[in-house]
């Protein structure tokens, strides 16, 4: 979104973010394996879960626009294999801004999710 994609940083975190309305600005995380800024020690079983519960390993909930309702219905071998794929790529030690939330300052460029008026 911020011109030419960068394609050395694939998975690694996103430079924008999205703001959900009254709840803050998120921005796409770091899903390569790098243990300090991505998913490095997180388990399959753990990636697995967050992909269909949308529950971190620390208990946190993750942001609302991650789609994990529709992921909840993946096989165990789907829910696998995707969790299997993130942890086989390069390690990209890219640390994103953010969470933000609804009173705070934001620091990366936003791309604001307006709902549809009643």
């Amino acid at each position: 979104m911020l011109g030419k994609r960068d394609t050395s940083k694939t998975l690694g975190g996103s430079e924008v973010g999205f703001e959900v309305p009254d709840l803050g600005v998120f921005v796409g995380p770091n899903l390569t394996p790098d243990k300090k800024t991505g998913l490095g020690d997180w388990s399959i079983q753990q990636i697995v879960t967050a992909i269909r519960t949308g529950v971190r390993p620390d208990g946190r909930q993750l942001a609302p626009v991650m789609p994990y309702e529709g992921f909840a219905v993946l096989s165990d071998a789907d829910a696998k294999s995707i969790a299997l794929y993130l942890k086989s790529l390069r390690p990209i030690d890219n640390k994103v801004a953010g969470p933000f939330g609804a009173s705070e300052k934001v620091t990366t460029f936003t791309m604001k999710m307006v709902p549809p008026a009643p």
